[in-house]
């Protein structure tokens, strides 16, 4: 389960990135670009609209990133700062369709906990 977080992390070129926190899996990928005409994933989509994205097919969805080929769905949540998006919650799991929209109100009461849970 990765958490991303930090889209103030800036890379050469100026872009916005969301970089890579604790989570368990495989290898991923460290950075991922927040950059409006730039951002492209279901992280950086959820971040960049400050909305949950539940995509039932990774496959299906348009500039999905792979960071595990075996990956079919995804469920992203935005972490909420005083109005702002400061990183993003995300599941993901290695079956179609492995999540619903009870799911994703769990998850966004989750990402709640943990902004009001930390010192940011």
């Amino acid at each position: 389960v990765p958490l991303l977080s930090g889209a103030k992390s800036k890379r050469e070129g100026g872009d916005s990135m969301l970089l890579l926190g604790p989570f368990c899996g495989k290898p991923a990928c460290q950075f991922i670009n927040t950059t409006p005409g730039k951002a492209k994933g279901v992280c950086a989509d959820s971040f960049v609209r400050s909305e949950t994205v539940l995509v039932p097919d990774v496959e299906a969805y348009p500039g999905h990133i792979a960071c595990d080929g075996k990956t079919k769905s995804e469920l992203v949540s935005p972490l909420i700062f005083e109005g702002n998006a400061i990183g993003v919650l995300d599941l993901d799991c290695l079956a179609l369709g492995a999540f619903d929209d009870e799911d994703k109100l769990g998850v966004e009461r989750i990402a709640r906990l943990i902004v009001d849970s930390s010192d940011w």
